[in-house]
């Protein structure tokens, strides 16, 4: 499926959990390991965290062979979900439509803080305005970063009506 920011707006929208809790970020975390574990042999960084105050809820990676570098793409795709309140991926997607770069959209003079490639993910609750949390994958190409993030939020659901 290729991603367009339709398709994955619809995806953000269809990933809104009923609730947001360490116990939910704990089992979407497990779900996003065990899959990585399955379909890839690049290890990769999974990481969870509130929104309102970074408080981590879940981090782990799923083997051997992370490197420090994976958690700076960690931090630069969370900044950018929680400043605009949209998956990377979606940014980019916005951003490749327009034929801008984020720099040149938002005038910024440092863009080392924002990384607007896919693996960052809002977590958004039914009944609540804006991000209550943020999953990040890091470690895989940005597609497949993205889309472990969707799989495994839709396997939780699935499991939890």
């Amino acid at each position: 499926m290729s991603l367009t920011v339709e398709s994955v707006t619809t995806q953000e929208e269809a990933c809104r959990l009923r609730s947001f809790d360490s116990n939910v970020a704990w089992e979407i975390g497990h779900i996003i390991r065990a899959n990585v574990q399955k379909k890839f042999t690049r290890p990769v960084v999974i990481y969870i965290a509130h929104a309102n105050s970074s408080q981590l809820l879940f981090f782990a990676t799923s083997g051997p062979g992370t490197l420090p570098d994976n958690m700076h793409w960690v931090k630069r795709k969370e900044a950018v979900v929680l400043r605009w309140g949209c998956s990377t991926m979606r940014m980019r997607l916005s951003l490749q439509t327009k034929t801008k770069t984020l720099q040149e959209v938002y005038e910024m003079s440092d863009p080392s803080i924002y990384a607007v490639h896919g693996g960052g993910f809002p977590v958004k609750v039914e009944g609540v305005e804006g991000v209550v949390g943020v999953i990040v994958v890091s470690g895989l190409a940005q597609e497949d970063d993205h889309s472990v993030i969707v799989d495994g939020i839709q396997e939780y659901l699935a499991k939890n009506p």
